[in-house]
């Protein structure tokens, strides 16, 4: 039913018909909740450094979480300390907690689990975004700027600036949710926009096209190195539990992979009664993303990571609207670059 609706939410036929009277009582809903906001009916907590909202319109995946470490990499090279904070969608606590060492993504969520071991970031998660950033703040006094995974519609947090990611998809059929893939209505204003295809009907913000690629080199839980050079001509068995696997195989391919199996498994799959078959002499092969919920079970799957490269120009912008935001060089932490 997930496929046949995401087929669906890509134009304006029958099965999307039937479902858009559903999305008018949700329009109005996200109407009155954002004048609600607007109007300081529901109050927003804004936290005492900047914060930087990286989110989507979109239902599924979109590549938040890649630009999400993206963006914590580059503020690190900036000579600033970042921390993230994330909802850990998924995770079977209700809490607020940070992302330790020995967090399992039962306890912290997948994908904050991931952005704290590819970032080497500090990562906060709690049900209000707010709570997370307060912890992280108080857990690490040192940071300087928060970088919030998938936040564009937690409206109870305040934010300096915000990304909006677009997948290949765009925004679809235009309609709102259940009848199309909109979480809310587009345009809406943002920042920027980063999309990985054709851009998306533009609004004010300034688009930026984003660069998605395979890294050269797989890794396994014990870290050692496969290039992927190595794996063509390989028996491999591909999985992918993210919202778009059609996307990761494909990627495999154009690295001149060609795996025996492609198995997809729903978005944020636990594997816990995932099974190799004992038969099967296939090398496993998946995302960093289900690598740390695989690799307690199955150690040598290898790992290949997603890399994003952000635009020369959407990083010079972000750099420009993001220094007046931080304290002066002197007061700030003894950075010499930021």
């Amino acid at each position: 039913m997930s496929q046949r609706l995401r087929q669906a939410w890509q134009r304006r036929g029958p099965l999307a018909l039937a479902l858009w009277p559903l999305s008018l009582p949700y329009r109005a809903l996200l109407g009155l909740r954002r004048a609600l906001y607007r109007s300081g009916l529901l109050a927003r907590e804004r936290l005492p450094v900047p914060v930087i909202v990286v989110g989507n319109v979109i239902a599924g995946g979109a590549g938040k979480t890649p630009v999400t470490i993206a963006l914590a990499q580059h503020l690190r090279a900036l000579g600033l300390h970042p921390g993230v904070i994330s909802r850990g969608y998924g995770r079977s606590t209700h809490d607020c907690r940070p992302v330790l060492p020995d967090s399992t993504p039962a306890q912290v969520g997948d994908e904050p689990l991931l952005i704290a071991r590819a970032a080497q970031v500090p990562v906060y998660v709690a049900r209000r975004r707010a709570d997370a950033g307060r912890a992280l703040l108080a857990g690490h006094p040192q940071t300087d700027v928060i970088v919030c995974d998938d936040g564009l519609q937690h409206l109870a947090l305040a934010r300096d600036l915000e990304v909006c990611v677009f997948n290949d998809q765009g925004v679809g059929n235009g309609w709102l949710l259940p009848a199309g893939p909109l979480r809310e209505p587009w345009p809406r204003s943002v920042d920027w926009v980063l999309h990985a295809g054709a851009p998306p009907p533009k609004g004010a913000a300034p688009q930026f096209a984003l660069a998605r690629t395979l890294a050269d080199e797989a890794v396994d839980a014990s870290g050692r190195r496969v290039p992927l050079a190595a794996l063509r001509g390989q028996r491999l068995h591909a999985l992918a539990a993210i919202a778009r696997p059609e996307d990761f195989f494909a990627m495999l391919r154009r690295q001149g992979l060609a795996p025996e199996q492609e198995e997809a498994l729903p978005d944020h799959y636990d594997f816990n009664s995932w099974q190799h078959n004992a038969d099967n002499r296939c090398t496993v092969i998946c995302t960093e993303k289900d690598a740390v919920k695989l690799w307690p079970r199955h150690p040598g799957a290898l790992a290949v990571p997603l890399r994003v490269q952000l635009a020369p120009a959407f990083v010079h912008a972000l750099n420009l609207r993001l220094a007046p935001l931080l304290p002066p060089k002197e007061e700030h932490h003894g950075s010499e670059t930021a």
